[in-house]
C-alpha cells in the first residue's frame, strides 16, 4: 500500500516528544513490511540547520491561498536515519522560527494561519506523487483540516486520523475560518465549528474515516467528560470508526545493549554497565555521587498534563532525603521557574536541564533507578516503555495507555515491575514513591524486578501489524470505488 503521513513534528525534528518518535519508527516498521511510505512535515529553522541532515529542492512549487492572502509552497525532500522518505513544506514566512507552535510558553499568534496552509500544502503535494498515495495518515490537530480538505474536494484518498494529544485541539477564533477557504456550511455544528471557534481537530473526527488512538485505556478516556477536554460527546458519536493501537518502541535507537550515546552498554544480565551510567550522569550534572537512596529521573515536557502539578508540591519531600532527581525537558514557565528554585535549594541532589539533547535524554534513562511518570493525561505511555528497557523502574499514575504497559508490583506474589498509583493527587503519587523506595533497599530483590522489567518487550511491529489492517480496509474501499 501507498502511505503518505502527514505531521508538525518528525525526524530530523530532536526535541522531546514522542510523536517525534512514532513518526520516525512506524514509518520504517510499514516500511519493512513492504509498503511505501512517506512523511511530510514543515521545513524548519531547525531542519535548515542541522549540517548532519542533507536535504533536496524538489524544484515543485505550488501556490497556496490562505484567506485572501497567496503563500507559495516550496517542497524539498530527504531520507530519515532510517531510510523513510521525507517531503518537506517550506515557507520561511510560518516556519522560519525559533519553535514549532511558539517560543517561551507562548503560540504564536498566527497558528491557524500556519498550519491551514500546512495541511493544504501537504493534500496538493499528495496529488501531485507518483504513484498517488491511497491513505493520508494524519498526526493531530495540526494536520487534522486534511481530512477536512479531502472531503470538501472530493479526492480520491482514504484518511486515518490519530489522535495522540486530545487536549490540544487546534481551537481558535471563528473568525479564522475564512482562512481555509472552506464553503460557510462547514463552518457548523456538522463541520469544524466548536462553540463559535474553529476548531482543527474536530473537523478531523468528523471528516477523518478512520480515528485511532495510541492505547485502549485512553480511548475510553477520551470519550468521557473528565477526559474528552470537550470533544468527547463528538467521540462518542464517532465511536464507530475509533479504534486503539498501543504503539510501540523503537528499539534500534532504545536499547542499553546497542545504544551509541552510553558511556558503556548493558544487558539484564549483565549490569555493570547501567552502573558505570549512574556515576557518569550524576558526576557529568556535578551531583553528590553514591547516594543511598535511588536517582529518580524524567525526560518530559514540563507541562500541566504531565503531572507537574502534584509532582512540584513533593520536591523538598523527596529532596531532604539521600536522592538524586534529574529532569529534562521544557514547557510552562511557571513549572519551568519551580524546577529552577528547587535546583538552588538542592544544588547537589537536584538538576534542571531545559535544553533537551538526545544524548542526555539516553544517559538519563540509563542512569537513573527510577523513572517518575506523575501524568494527568499519558495516551501512549512510551516514556514508560524506554524506561523499562534501561532497568529504570516507572513509578507512574494510572492513565491512558500505563495500565497496559506496567504491572504494578506486588510482593505478595512477587509479580510486577513498576509501582502504580490510581488517584490523581500528590499523597497518591508520594505513596507510590514511598513502595518503590522500600524495595531498592533490597538490592537483590531490586535486581530481580529490573532484570523482569526489562525483558518485556513492545517492539513496533504488532502496532505495524493493526495498522496494516486499517489502512488494507480502507485501500480496498478506495480500490472498489475507483472501478
Amino acid at each position: 500500500m501507498r502511505i503518505l503521513m502527514i505531521s508538525a513534528e518528525g525526524p530530523p525534528l530532536l526535541h522531546a516528544g514522542a510523536l517525534i518518535d512514532v513518526m520516525d519508527a512506524l514509518p520504517h516498521e510499514l516500511r519493512s513490511r513492504g509498503h511505501e511510505v512517506a512523511v511530510t512535515l514543515p521545513y524548519y529553522r531547525e531542519i535548515r540547520d542541522n549540517l548532519a541532515f542533507k536535504e533536496e529542492d524538489t524544484g515543485v512549487t505550488v501556490d497556496v491561498r490562505v484567506g485572501d492572502k497567496i503563500y507559495i509552497a516550496e517542497y524539498l525532500q530527504g531520507h530519515s536515519p532510517s531510510g523513510v522518505q521525507l517531503f518537506f513544506v517550506r515557507c520561511d514566512e510560518f516556519f522560519d522560527r525559533d519553535g514549532i507552535y511558539g517560543e517561551h510558553g507562548t503560540a504564536y499568534e498566527d497558528n491557524a494561519a500556519r498550519f491551514i496552509f500546512f495541511s493544504k500544502a501537504a493534500v496538493e503535494l499528495a496529488r501531485r506523487l507518483t504513484p498517488t498515495p491511497q491513505i493520508l495518515h494524519v498526526h493531530d490537530w495540526p494536520a487534522a483540516l486534511v481530512p477536512v480538505y479531502v472531503r470538501a474536494h472530493h479526492l480520491p484518498f482514504a484518511t486515518v486520523l490519530t489522535i495522540h494529544h486530545v487536549a490540544e485541539q487546534g481551537s481558535f477564533w471563528g473568525l479564522d475560518f475564512r482562512l481555509t477557504n472552506l464553503h460557510e456550511r462547514f463552518f457548523t455544528l456538522r463541520g469544524v465549528e466548536f462553540f463559535g471557534k474553529l476548531n482543527f481537530l474536530k473537523g478531523g473526527i468528523l471528516f477523518a474515516d478512520k480515528i485511532t488512538t495510541v492505547s485502549e485505556r485512553h480511548k475510553r478516556e477520551i470519550q468521557t467528560p473528565e477526559f474528552g477536554c470537550g470533544l468527547d460527546l463528538v467521540l462518542r458519536e464517532n465511536a464507530h470508526k475509533l479504534s486503539a493501537i498501543l504503539h510501540g518502541a523503537d528499539y534500534a535507537r532504545w536499547n542499553p545493549e546497542t545504544d551509541k550515546f552510553l558511556p558503556a552498554n548493558y544487558t539484564p544480565s549483565e549490569l555493570w554497565g547501567k552502573r558505570l551510567c549512574r556515576d557518569a550522569l550524576l558526576n557529568g550534572l556535578r551531583l553528590e555521587p553514591k547516594p543511598r537512596g535511588p536517582v529518580f529521573g524524567m525526560v518530559t515536557r514540563v507541562v500541566g498534563e504531565k503531572g507537574f502539578d502534584i509532582l512540584v508540591p513533593l520536591l523538598d519531600r523527596l529532596l531532604t532525603d539521600d536522592v538524586r532527581l534529574i529532569i529534562l525537558g521544557e514547557g510552562d514557565p511557571a513549572y519551568e521557574t519551580a524546577l529552577a528554585v528547587a535546583t538552588r535549594k538542592f544544588p547537589k541532589r537536584f538538576a534542571y536541564r531545559k535544553i533537551y539533547d538526545e544524548k542526555s535524554a539516553h544517559v538519563i534513562e540509563a542512569g537513573i533507578d527510577i523513572s517518575l511518570i506523575p501524568s494527568r493525561f499519558e495516551a501512549a505511555g512510551l516514556s514508560a516503555m524506554y524506561s523499562l528497557k534501561y532497568g529504570a523502574l516507572p513509578v507512574a499514575r494510572v492513565t491512558g495507555g500505563i495500565q497496559e504497559i506496567i504491572e504494578d508490583y506486588d510482593p505478595t506474589t512477587d509479580s510486577g515491575y513498576g509501582f502504580l498509583c490510581y488517584e490523581y493527587s500528590t499523597d497518591a503519587f508520594w505513596d507510590a514513591i514511598k513502595r518503590a523506595r522500600e524495595i531498592f533497599r533490597d538490592r537483590k530483590l531490586w535486581g530481580k524486578v529490573m532484570e523482569r522489567a526489562m525483558a518485556r518487550n513492545f517492539s513496533w511491529a504488532v502496532a505495524a501489524q493493526r495498522y496494516e489492517q486499517l489502512y488494507g480496509e480502507l485501500a480496498g474501499r478506495i480500490d472498489e470505488a475507483a472501478a
